[in-house]
């Protein structure tokens, strides 16, 4: 049987949803070397109502996939945790990029937040901060480490890139114990209480 080959070029989306502030990272990946396209973050604090958060995320992630056609996007992992409301409003902010991203076709991949430090760093307990480095190490550019959430959107699609994975959807034998690490976005929560305000 023929291994499949990569391809030469790959343009790969990571998202970190949150519903104050949502972080966003495009590379490219060109002969196995990165290179940092776009990143940012899309603040939604500034939104009166909860509906129209999700339109602004939604519209802004249809905007960026339209601009830069991602092959691929990576998003965090839904979390398991003690506060259902904090929970359900992340939940329904990775809904949303997802439904962007699926309505462009473009294929879906979780992490859990520990294997995304992890691949990054090697640390799956890591700090933002050593995060934000290795992302700007691995980029060979200059990132402002005020915007974690830019690099942690970043650091999803670098270890997207690191790790063979699986579209959301898909039933293959590698999405196996995918989600079987709790707390990740617990914990999550209890670093960035503001992030689900």
């Amino acid at each position: 049987m023929k291994t499949p080959v990569a391809p030469a070029e790959k343009i790969i989306l990571g998202v970190d949803p949150g519903t104050q502030v949502a972080g966003y990272g495009v590379i490219l990946v060109q002969k196995g070397q990165l290179k940092l396209l776009q990143s940012g973050v899309i603040h939604l604090s500034k939104y009166s109502t909860y509906q129209q958060k999700l339109e602004k995320l939604h519209s802004r992630i249809q905007q960026l996939i339209d601009e830069y056609a991602p092959d691929e996007m990576a998003i965090e992992d839904p979390f398991f945790g003690k506060n259902v409301q904090a929970m359900l409003k992340l939940g329904r902010a990775q809904g949303v990029v997802m439904a962007a991203a699926l309505s462009r076709g473009i294929p879906i991949v979780e992490y859990a937040p520990r294997k995304v430090k992890q691949s990054v760093t090697g640390n799956g307990n890591a700090a933002k901060e050593q995060v934000a480095h290795m992302v700007g190490v691995l980029l060979k550019t200059e990132l402002d480490p005020e915007f974690f959430d830019a690099t942690d959107a970043l650091a999803i699609a670098i270890c997207h890139h690191f790790h063979e994975n699986t579209p959301v959807g898909a039933s293959t034998k590698s999405s196996s114990g995918k989600k079987t690490k709790k707390g990740g976005w617990g914990a999550f929560i209890g670093e960035n209480p503001e992030r689900v305000a």
